[in-house]
């Protein structure tokens, strides 16, 4: 069972080439097969994530490739919405850029936090996971119905508000680790000039003595 959870993560990522062949493969304007694969991701994450948790399952490989397989989905179907939505393509287009580089930023961070704080990555917090899912239940309200572009427009910023709120949660906590090193670093410091003051103090006393 530990190994169940990165295995989900990893058929989860292995479905996004699955879904963006399926969504264009089919000329109706109801992706049935396209909703069933996304569907599918969307059960596989749940139960990663309840296994992981029941059996005490979590790995560093499964904090990475969990939170990838979330993502590049949700980019993918965004992505194939957009080209096939032209009506709200620059409302979509947006909505693109805005979740790119949210997840550029992140990226950044964690590789900071990695490399300065030697913390492998920051788990997912609830508002991302509730953005991940609403997130989920747009897509798919998007492919199974016609829905007005107005309202399109407000479902989508809904996401995207939650997913900017995710953000902001965090940088806080960036922030916060971020804080605590120069405190450390400092403390190593002086503990290093200390002990150097220390043998060159001793050094000058014996050559006194001598």
């Amino acid at each position: 069972m530990k190994i169940v959870p990165n295995i989900l993560s990893i058929f989860r990522i292995c479905l996004v080439p699955v879904f963006i062949i399926v969504y264009f493969a089919d000329d109706r304007d109801i992706k049935y097969y396209a909703i069933l694969v996304y569907a599918i991701a969307g059960l596989s994450d749940l139960l990663d994530g309840y296994i992981a948790r029941r059996f005490d399952a979590q790995s560093k490989l499964g904090m990475l490739l969990d939170p990838l397989g979330d993502k590049l989905m949700t980019f993918s179907v965004l992505i194939c919405i957009t080209i096939t939505h032209t009506a709200l393509r620059p409302f979509l287009i947006s909505a693109v850029l805005v979740f790119f580089v949210k997840e550029v930023l992140m990226g950044i961070g964690g590789l900071v936090l990695h490399k300065k704080a030697h913390v492998e990555l920051l788990p997912a917090n609830t508002i991302g996971k509730i953005s991940t899912f609403v997130f989920y239940a747009v897509f798919i309200a998007l492919m199974l119905f016609r829905i007005p572009g107005f309202v399109v427009i407000i479902l989508i910023s809904v996401a995207i508000g939650l997913a900017l709120i995710a953000l902001v949660v965090y940088l806080k906590s960036y922030i916060e680790i971020m804080k605590t090193l120069p405190t450390t670093t400092s403390t190593k410091t002086n503990d290093i000039g200390e002990n150097e003051c220390n043998q060159q103090s001793v050094q000058d006393v014996n050559e006194t003595r001598q």
